[in-house]
């Protein structure tokens, strides 16, 4: 059986997505409407600006007691998030995600056209273990060669 992709992993397809000029407040509110854990900041344009997540609300947010009323999703999003193509490997994109420390990951497509976001719920057991056998043969590694 060949490993899956990202995007035929990705559980979800529509994309929940803000304006730049959305509050903390609306963002968590539309997140909390598509039960998801992260929303793209995308311009008018049709152009990725930012990512923002769960994490990014209690540590940029919350911890910092900003106001999410009047906070703008650009003061506190992950602006231009490492993105990945939907032809990736699940596996692949879980060593990325392992190795960063991040959750979420956009799906674009060649032509720059933003197809989703790829979670780490989207990932099977099976290949988080190898994901994470990858990336301890990797620390390994370093350590040997550092």
């Amino acid at each position: 059986m060949s490993e899956r992709t990202v995007f035929q992993a990705m559980s979800r397809r529509h994309i929940v997505s803000a304006a730049p000029g959305a509050t903390v407040h609306n963002a968590a509110c539309v997140m909390t409407q598509a039960g998801c854990g992260s929303i793209l900041i995308i311009d008018s344009g049709g152009s990725l600006l930012g990512i923002l997540t769960e994490r990014d609300l209690m540590t940029r947010v919350l911890a910092k007691a900003l106001d999410p009323a009047t906070t703008l999703v650009t003061k506190v999003m992950t602006p231009r998030p490492q993105c990945v193509g939907p032809e990736m490997k699940v596996a692949d994109a879980v060593l990325i995600m392992i190795e960063r420390g991040f959750r979420h990951l956009p799906v674009v497509s060649d032509g720059n056209k933003i197809l989703g976001v790829f979670s780490a719920r989207d990932a099977l057991p099976r290949e988080m273990n190898t994901a994470e056998s990858l990336a301890e043969f990797n620390d390994q590694a370093n350590d040997a060669l550092g």
